[in-house]
């Protein structure tokens, strides 16, 4: 009995160590956490989705789930054979003049527009986890490094898993950061990692914003929960409607279907460019992960002119071959007469252009 005692107590004690690692972030308290309190999406100590959102798919249990995501036998092309094709572009040199969107891998990219840029969920290190030796990158993709991102306007994060908001990353380009936009109850993992309050616009779905430039940012819904340690949704998650005096951009976040996308068409559309998350699924996760279908009907629902898929490409998050997204997405889309874009990373899409033209580069 004493000895499990001791073996229970060390457990813990190395528990909490790692848990108050910088990476693991802080939950959210004080003022912040009252603010939360407040919030109509937080409901049951919990921020919620607009449905009902079980954790797994009916016919499914997490037990089952999660076994097989561990043990189960592996796709031979979980991972590329070879290193992902990538282009380096220099992000420092990019005229402030240019209407531009770059694919940095997985949920990660910079745009400019309107002489404004912004930085979307950038994880540039080598691993999507807190930890150095898990889910690291494809060879390939890990071409940029925080050191390559140029002084920002606006950092952009859709919600708090490691994939999305990446602690080594976030915190080198702190000084090199305007403002960040970020949904409620994530400021407290910034201001732990040195951000200041008055440079942080936290709101929640339904909040508009002006930024630089006559631009408007407004908070919208996505159906995914949230949360770095054990306990999840204490900080909200959000897809984003970026206007424009030249374009409407929608940046969809981590989401599964649901009735907020024809809603978000109706109120924002059409849009000139949709981000959507189309990998890392499963049909098991399809309520907070879309599939590829349902990628395809949430680009109809936004009325997007181009479609853009992120997500996929770096990290095998999911059990699905690594380009499978790719391919899926981009074969649905012909049969729906869609303009799906498919830039290689780093490779520069000029959104101002009418026609663009971009190989089957998975495919190699």
């Amino acid at each position: 009995m004493i000895y499990l005692i001791i073996l229970v107590g060390l457990f813990m004690a190395a528990y909490l160590m790692v848990m108050n690692m910088p990476a693991f972030g802080r939950e959210p308290k004080g003022r912040r956490l009252e603010r939360i309190k407040k919030s109509k999406l937080y409901k049951n100590r919990r921020f919620q989705n607009i449905s009902h959102t079980p954790s797994v798919a009916e016919g499914y249990s997490t037990i089952k789930v999660t076994y097989n995501f561990i043990f189960g036998k592996k796709h031979p092309l979980l991972k590329p054979l070879k290193d992902i094709p990538s282009i380096h572009t220099d992000l420092k040199s990019i005229r402030k003049d240019q209407d531009v969107f770059i694919w940095l891998g997985h949920s990660s990219y910079y745009l400019q527009t309107d002489g404004v840029s912004f930085l979307v969920d950038p994880v540039l290190s080598l691993y999507g986890s807190p930890f150095k030796y898990f889910n690291k990158a494809f060879k390939g993709s890990d071409l940029f490094k925080p050191e390559d991102i140029p002084n920002l306007d606006y950092l952009v994060i859709t919600h708090d898993h490691f994939d999305h908001l990446d602690y080594p990353t976030v915190n080198s380009i702190r000084d090199r950061t305007g403002t960040a936009i970020i949904p409620l109850g994530v400021g407290e993992h910034l201001e732990r990692w040195g951000y200041r309050e008055e440079n942080l616009i936290e709101e929640e779905w339904g909040t508009g914003v002006l930024l630089k430039n006559s631009l408007k940012i407004t908070f919208t819904p996505a159906r995914h929960f949230s949360g770095r340690k054990i306990k999840q949704n204490n900080t909200l998650w959000t897809s984003y409607v970026l206007e424009t005096p030249t374009k409407r951009i929608f940046l969809g976040g981590d989401s599964g279907y649901d009735s907020h996308f024809k809603t978000i068409g109706e109120q924002f559309g059409p849009f000139d460019y949709a981000v959507l998350e189309s990998g890392q699924y499963d049909e098991a996760w399809r309520y907070i992960h879309a599939l590829p279908e349902d990628v395809i009907q949430a680009a109809i629902d936004l009325k997007a002119k181009n479609i853009i898929p992120v997500h996929s490409s770096k990290f095998a998050l999911a059990l699905h071959p690594w380009n499978e997204p790719l391919q899926k997405v981009t074969g649905l889309g012909k049969e729906k007469g869609l303009n799906i874009l498919t830039p290689m990373i780093g490779e520069i899409v000029d959104m101002n252009g009418s026609s663009h033209q971009f190989m089957e580069w998975w495919e190699e």
